[in-house]
């Protein structure tokens, strides 16, 4: 979710659609984790990580930030331009990061019906990937805190050697299928951002998009179906 959104989808062959036929030949769940699962940073803000990483790029190794590094609040558009204008440090800022994140989900807020997402998708046999930008260290620390581990089979979070494997590249999407021995067209990714909808599509996955706030409703439109609550979803699959 704090991922910055990338440019607008090109038009898409389906509209939005009823959950139900979105999920009719859905046998594998592919999740988001920060907007579908939790609210990763309601108690850490991002802004206060993007700082840290901003400090220490700057301070600590003396590189020269640009405006938009210097400006944004998004502490993976920061691990994205670190690829570019200090290679040799993605090791060190990915660290920093996930460090910063497993503080983080100490504090995550749940999302509501997200659990009760996970388990209709274990009662109906549908085997669950979370699918995240975010560190799987964190992504693992969170589920145990949670008691959900039991409920999903796999996680897949970010490479930690190259950033630009984050979505909307499709590869976090295509290694959490071979994981779960599934296919794209049987498998459904639910995500509350443009790069969540785009490395569906070019993962030749189908997308539910989860418009959590008003300004999503339009953005993600162009997805499979739609749905403004993870209850709703819940209800659908069970």
């Amino acid at each position: 979710m704090t991922s910055s959104d990338a440019a607008p989808l090109a038009a898409a062959p389906l509209a939005a659609a009823p959950l139900a036929a979105a999920l009719d030949t859905t046998a594998y769940v592919l999740l988001d984790f920060d907007g579908p699962v939790c609210d990763v940073f309601a108690g850490y803000p991002a802004h206060h990580i993007a700082e840290r990483l901003r400090r220490l790029l700057s301070d600590t190794h003396d590189v020269s930030l640009p405006g938009d590094v210097l400006a944004t609040e998004d502490p993976l558009h920061i691990i994205r331009r670190t690829a570019e204008i200090a290679p040799g440090l993605c090791a060190t800022i990915d660290t920093a990061l996930c460090a910063a994140e497993l503080q983080a989900v100490t504090a995550a807020s749940p999302v509501p019906g997200s659990t009760e997402l996970l388990t209709a998708c274990q009662v109906t046999g549908r085997p669950v990937a979370v699918v995240s930008n975010n560190s799987a260290e964190a992504i693992h620390a969170y589920l145990r805190r949670r008691g959900l581990a039991p409920l999903v089979a796999h996680v897949q979070g970010r490479d930690t050697h190259d950033p630009d494997l984050m979505k909307p590249n499709p590869y976090p999407l295509r290694e959490a299928l071979t994981a779960l021995d599934a296919k794209p067209d049987g498998a459904v990714l639910i995500g509350d951002s443009l790069t969540d909808l785009q490395a569906a599509r070019a993962a030749g996955v189908r997308a539910i998009a989860y418009a959590n706030k008003p300004h999503k409703l339009t953005r993600l439109a162009r997805a499979d179906a739609l749905t403004t609550s993870m209850r709703s979803l819940a209800e659908a699959i069970g």
